[in-house]
């Protein structure tokens, strides 16, 4: 159990320090930049680079969007000291830290958490009172009561000897984080006895062990958040040793991993064992590693492990194929995506798609300054892209993002570099079931689920009702990214049994439903898929998360649509079952015209229909969809409410109302076999998606069952097959369970494989074309014969890559 709180009466000796503290009664001289340091002292150096690095250098704090940045965080200072209330166990009536003894580890998160806010509040005091323009630069009483805070703190909480409580992240990552960035910032007036008694604390809470195995919580994001915590604490207390720790226990976090957390060869990020998390983890480890080595470059503790560079490769392998006109995709951010995309009831910084891909961008940014001059040319061009496309939410505009990342980014903006395009191409991130799919004008990106992959993360009370996720969820985004698809209040009122591409059970499930940190996950290999580069082909063996749920999915990525495919579905719950062609976002007042094989259709709330052989919808500002052979489906137009506070306990109370247009297939109660086709064309016009269903030879479905699920598109000379066994389809043969695709241009044609269910057992695959010749192919592909047809011999790795061969054809 935690120990008790003790009095919050201040002790005589943090009293006489608050007497000298509020003697220093006139305002510092602040610029926007740091002081230099002295001559030769380098640890003044690196003291006043990280407040550099935090508060930023260089910019104009009377012109915009500093100016503004600067008012609001001042005003937010002037907020948190007027509402500051120190009493025992808080310095905000709602931030008590102060643990009752609760009956369970879990009851007492929340006071942890409040400690970790207590800090980070006070953090954006000192911020306030060291940055220029904010109103309370160098002000007295806000320096008082900054220190005031520091000492109840260290008093009652944390400080050496006490037991923590409730989420270790806190005591170990958030509160020293927020207790040595003001420390850097307000050095002076902190005084060295008070940094020796925090540092005393930092030491008794993050030991030198906690970064002595690469285990556990130690690992990818958190290991480098707790390497920044001991840089810091290096730092203040001129200790060469610990600065010396935390730059070498950087180093396990740089080499691929094939299993666990980590980065993987294939892009792939995971955090928690089972959970993408690029777009959040992933964020904060390129972002603490931008600032650590940032901050140790040309000193004596420069990171120079050359295993390092695989960071910096992962800016365009692990984060750029997630970036999408400045939104990083959901698919990859965890329980984050429940966090509130507006500041909550807490104060909390605002989250959303947008704001986590500005975090990464500004990330890339810092980066850069420790990359060759190579890569600095070209993520100069790729975040004058970003930014030139960033329609919805302006980078610099961000109100999320800092003085110091903003000014990093207008100077990135403001250079020469040319912006880079939106990029084209297919990426299948096996180690972690993922797969994108990007187009000129549109982008594409697919979550599911595996026995090394979870369903969803929930914990912490967050992302409660994200059950269905990684149930073959298919995001995509049309070029004018400025509806807002998923930003805008998605998650807190969308029907959480019918997320976009899914194959879901109507079985009702509880908030956190299979347990927390990624616990829920399907017993099921086959997951996964193959691509050349331009095109791809991924498949799901789906089970239900706490259901008889099951059932066979495939998706084909063409030229300008995604074509899926759904077969074998199988339940026996009682409750209904629904693939769910879309679920589209409209907006507080979206109305957006739907037609259905050219007839316009209801524009009310309420409206609920039966379309009978549909051949194509088309929805206005979005896309279309079609129905090979015409196919009966049910269409609904509602506006859902719901609150942040249902998804997440962080959330606010405040109810929100999205209107929202359904699309699905009703497979009925337990179904024993159903089975559905469709296509996506994203950002297609009306004319575009009637012609498309108007062209009975652009598609052939070649096979849609729980053997195999295959397609032809004869124009892109395009064959694809998820075989769910050993057999033949399209003039493929496999000897054992495998996805393939074959994309012949001209005389010659390019294969790629996988093996999907990664049993690491060699297998044959041959295709009946005449070839002449094998002209490359990859290390695991052997040649048996050509001539009349191929046949080739595959030792797949156990990480779901795919093997490709290019060949002349006969």
């Amino acid at each position: 159990m935690p120990s008790a709180v003790p009095s919050s009466l201040l002790s005589r000796r943090a009293l006489l320090r608050l007497t000298a503290a509020t003697a220093l009664a006139a305002p510092l001289a602040v610029q926007a930049g740091p002081a230099p340091a002295a001559a030769g002292d380098v640890y003044d150096t690196l003291r006043l680079k990280w407040r550099e690095l935090q508060l930023g250098s260089g910019f104009d704090p009377g012109a915009e969007p500093y100016r503004g940045k600067l008012r609001a965080l001042g005003e937010s200072a002037r907020k948190l000291r007027e509402t500051m209330a120190p009493a025992k166990g808080a310095l905000w009536p709602d931030a008590v830290y102060g643990d009752p003894e609760p009956d369970t580890e879990a009851d007492s998160f929340p006071y942890s958490e409040a400690l970790q806010r207590s800090y980070y509040q006070l953090r954006t005091m000192a911020e306030a009172y060291v940055q220029p323009g904010t109103g309370l630069t160098g002000d007295a009483a806000l320096r008082t009561a900054i220190l005031t805070g520091l000492d109840q703190l260290h008093e009652e909480a944390y400080h050496a000897g006490q037991t923590r409580y409730g989420n270790w992240y806190n005591w170990q990552i958030g509160a020293p984080q927020g207790l040595l960035d003001i420390c850097c910032h307000l050095y002076e007036e902190v005084g060295p006895e008070r940094i020796a008694d925090y540092a005393a604390a930092v030491d008794h809470f993050v030991p030198d062990s906690a970064v002595g195995s690469y285990t556990g919580t130690s690992t990818g994001a958190n290991r480098v958040d707790l390497c920044r915590v001991l840089a810091l604490r290096g730092v203040l207390t001129r200790t060469p040793a610990k600065i010396a720790l935390a730059r070498d226990a950087l180093s396990p976090v740089f080499p691929y991993v094939t299993e666990g957390d980590g980065l993987y060869s294939d892009g792939s990020f995971i955090q928690h064992t089972y959970v993408p998390y690029a777009g959040s983890y992933g964020s904060v480890m390129v972002g603490g590693l931008a600032l650590l080595f940032a901050l140790l470059k040309d000193s004596d503790w420069e990171v120079t492990d050359p295993k390092r560079q695989i960071i910096l490769d992962s800016v365009e392998k692990a984060y750029a194929p997630f970036l999408f006109n400045g939104l990083v995709m959901d698919s990859v951010s965890g329980r984050a995506i429940s966090r509130e995309s507006a500041a909550g009831p807490n104060g909390l910084t605002p989250q959303g798609d947008h704001v986590r891909g500005h975090g990464i961008i500004a990330a890339i940014a810092l980066l850069a300054r420790s990359a060759s001059a190579a890569e600095n040319s070209r993520w100069q061009s790729m975040i004058k892209g970003w930014s030139q496309r960033a329609v919805y939410q302006p980078l610099l505009d961000d109100p999320a993002l800092g003085v110091a990342p903003a000014a990093r980014l207008a100077a990135v903006l403001a250079g020469g570099a040319r912006p880079s395009p939106e990029p084209v191409g297919h990426s299948l991130f096996a180690g972690m079931d993922r797969a994108v799919h990007r187009r000129p004008g549109w982008a594409a990106s697919l979550a599911m689920a595996s026995d090394r992959i979870t369903y969803y993360e929930t914990g912490n009370g967050e992302n409660l009702r994200g059950w269905h996720t990684g149930s073959g969820m298919l995001y995509w985004w049309p070029k004018d990214s400025a509806n807002g698809q998923y930003t805008d209040a998605f998650w807190p009122t969308v029907d959480p049994y019918r997320l976009p591409g899914t194959t879901t059970s109507r079985k009702k499930l509880t908030d956190g439903e299979g347990g927390d940190w990624g616990a829920a996950r399907p017993g099921v290999k086959w997951v996964g898929g193959t691509g050349d580069g331009t095109y791809g082909i991924s498949g799901q063996h789906l089970k239900g998360l706490s259901s008889t749920l099951s059932a066979r999915k495939s998706w084909i990525f063409a030229d300008d649509a995604v074509v899926c495919l759904t077969a074998g579905v199988r339940a026996k719950d009682g409750t209904a079952v629904d693939t769910v062609v879309e679920n589209r976002n409209l907006g507080e007042k979206g109305v957006h015209r739907f037609t259905v094989d050219g007839t316009a259709q209801p524009t009310t709330d309420g409206w609920n229909a039966t379309l009978r052989k549909a051949r194509w919808a088309h929805l206005a500002g979005h896309g279309g969809y079609v129905f090979p052979g015409g196919a009966g489906l049910r269409a609904l137009r509602e506006t859902r409410t719901g609150t942040w506070a249902a998804i997440n306990k962080n959330g606010s109370t405040t109810p929100l109302g999205r209107r929202y247009l359904t699309l699905w297939f009703d497979h009925g109660s337990d179904p024993d076999g159903a089975a559905c086709a469709y296509l996506v064309l994203p950002g297609a016009s009306e004319a575009q998606v009637a012609a498309r269903a108007a062209d009975p030879g652009w598609l052939r479905v070649l096979a849609n069952s729980e053997q195999q699920q295959g397609v032809s598109v004869p124009s892109l000379g395009l064959t694809a097959v998820n075989f769910w066994a050993a057999g033949s389809l399209g003039g493929l043969t496999t000897g054992a369970p495998a996805s393939v695709l074959v994309r012949r241009t001209g005389s010659r044609a390019t294969l790629a494989i996988s093996e999907p269910p990664r049993t690491g057992a060699e297998f044959t695959v041959s295709w009946r074309q005449p070839v002449t010749a094998v002209t490359s192919r990859d290390p695991g592909v052997e040649v048996v014969a050509t001539g009349d047809s191929l046949s080739l011999r595959i030792t797949p790795g156990k990480l779901g890559a795919s093997h490709r061969c290019t060949v002349r054809l006969g």
